[in-house]
């Protein structure tokens, strides 16, 4: 049993080095063979360039794909991963295109799964972990009124003037700004059509509380579903949302009015345009220590008075090894690529599991990799 690992960008290095490590078969493709080297180069010479086509040769049943590359390469490599028998694995979201492929895989008996690096991802697991925590506490009941949150972003260790600060093309970023919302706010759908219509405040019960903008982002909606709401559960507030430094809104202002007026093609050049100075501006300094801060909130009342209430929140910041960014996004990565080698994730398309062991041991190892990880219990007395 090969993995395959497809793309050695800045966001996959650690997992990608974690699997070597541990002595699994590794086989790299890159579009770069000289970043793929300098990448992995000291453990491994299993390197080749990337092309679909070289890899159909080599895949064989029972094999694992790991894409890391654009997401329009995921469904193509799903798409071969199904002919050969073998799985798939990606940090991304689960588009409509390989949705559609739950029935074949299933045929197949293969796994593809999606939605297992930071965010999508840890999120997920923080989600599964305190909705069955709920569920099985003294306080559930079926009429109260509950109350989910979702935070989660990448931000300066050292803020700037700018409140933000690229790890990798800002291009995706800009983009997301483009992006409508949909959202519960007050038991009623909130549909946005910029991330500044939705712009909030969230409180982070961190270490050191801090308090952070917030805003909705792409489809709560079908979330609530995934992480085993009851449809008969009274949900008063549900959001998925990205967190940026107090400030963001202020010093991105000019950005906003101008990424509102671009439209067709010529936007699109002048997003990859402003893409290209922002990286030349606002990119990481070489050792210099980016933040991720997430925070996922279960909140659950009765009438008046909130009955339970618990915040599973991460603080982590990257080191002389990696990004946490980096670290955040492939090693879980890594995580499920190991999960479906040991056969304990189902065929067909999935998300990040809500398997009760593989929660508790994946969030074990995110532990490992977080400076600060902890569930904020906000009624008990201590």
């Amino acid at each position: 049993m090969t993995i395959h690992w497809c793309g050695t960008g800045l966001s996959a290095v650690p997992g990608l080095r974690r699997l070597i490590k541990a002595g699994h078969e590794v086989t790299v493709w890159n579009r770069t063979l000289d970043k793929a080297e300098d990448a992995v180069g000291d453990l491994t010479q299993r390197i080749h360039e990337f092309e679909i086509d070289a890899l159909e040769a080599e895949l064989q049943p029972g094999d694992v794909v790991v894409s890391m590359l654009p997401a329009d390469w995921h469904v193509p490599l799903a798409e071969l991963a199904i002919s050969k028998a073998a799985h798939f694995v990606s940090s991304s979201y689960i588009a409509p295109e390989m949705r559609s492929l739950h029935a074949k895989a299933q045929l197949k008996g293969v796994a593809l799964v999606n939605e297992v690096g930071l965010d999508p991802g840890i999120d997920h697991l923080m989600a599964h972990h305190l909705v069955a925590d709920y569920r099985n506490s003294d306080a559930y009941d079926a009429d109260n009124l509950l109350s989910f949150t979702s935070y989660c972003g990448g931000v300066p260790k050292h803020p700037n003037p700018f409140r933000y600060k690229f790890s990798w093309s800002p291009l995706g970023v800009l983009k997301a700004l483009r992006s409508p919302s949909r959202s519960i706010r007050d038991f009623e759908e909130l549909r946005v059509d910029r991330p500044w219509d939705a712009l909030g405040s969230y409180d982070a019960p961190l270490e050191v509380p801090e308090a952070f903008e917030v805003y909705p982002n792409r489809d709560s909606v079908p979330f609530m579903d995934a992480y085993n709401f009851d449809p008969t559960w009274k949900v008063k507030d549900f959001v998925r949302g990205t967190l940026r430094l107090n400030g963001w809104a202020e010093a991105w202002s000019d950005i906003f009015r101008e990424v509102e007026t671009l439209k067709g093609p010529e936007g699109d050049a002048r997003l990859k345009e402003m893409s290209d100075q922002f990286w030349a501006d606002h990119a990481y300094d070489e050792g210099e220590p980016d933040r991720v801060v997430m925070c996922v909130s279960l909140k659950a009342g009765s009438g008046d008075k909130t009955v339970w209430h618990k915040t599973y929140v991460m603080d982590a910041w990257g080191d002389t090894q990696s990004t946490a960014m980096a670290r955040l996004v492939s090693i879980p990565v890594s995580l499920a690529v190991e999960s479906v080698m040991s056969g304990d994730i189902p065929a067909g398309v999935s998300a990040a599991p809500g398997d009760a062991t593989l929660v508790e041991s994946w969030l074990a190892e995110v532990d490992r990799l977080a400076q600060h990880l902890a569930v904020v219990d906000h009624l008990s007395p201590n």
